[in-house]
């Protein structure tokens, strides 16, 4: 069976709205235990909903923003797991291409009972705290 035949291929229906493409890259997912290890030994702060862990990563070493998610069976069950680790990488995709810089790794940790029932807003509030006082006053 063929496609129909149209002349609207390539074409889209609103010219003067801008395509759908994100404004930045998007953040690379840890995936190894040395990685969250070595962010493990780096620097901390704890908020009320997660604590953030962040470490420079070597010179040599892709350039980028790295980011990690954990959250321990103190969370909760499978489901509290998960729906912890949901609110905690959308807050890092909404705050850390603007707030995070390039070349570190960051870490999410779920606190239990908290992360995933405090309101999102304090949650970005708290990353945006969190990554001011890892990272210091910007100059």
């Amino acid at each position: 069976m063929a496609p129909p035949e149209t002349d609207l291929i390539g074409t889209t229906a609103n010219e003067d709205q801008p395509p759908a493409v994100l404004p930045f890259a998007p953040l690379t997912v840890l995936t190894k235990r040395r990685e969250f290890q070595r962010a493990s030994r780096g620097k901390r702060v704890a908020m009320p909903g997660f604590i953030l862990q962040m470490v420079r990563r070597p010179a040599g070493e892709a350039s980028g923003i790295r980011i990690g998610y954990t959250c321990s069976k103190k969370v909760g069950n499978a489901v509290a797991r998960n729906r912890a680790k949901r609110c905690l990488r959308e807050i890092a995709r909404m705050i850390l291409p603007e707030a995070g810089q390039s070349d570190y790794d960051y870490v999410l940790v779920g606190r239990h009972a908290a992360t995933a029932s405090l309101p999102f807003e304090q949650l970005q509030a708290d990353l945006r705290k969190a990554l001011l006082i890892l990272h210091g006053p910007r100059k």
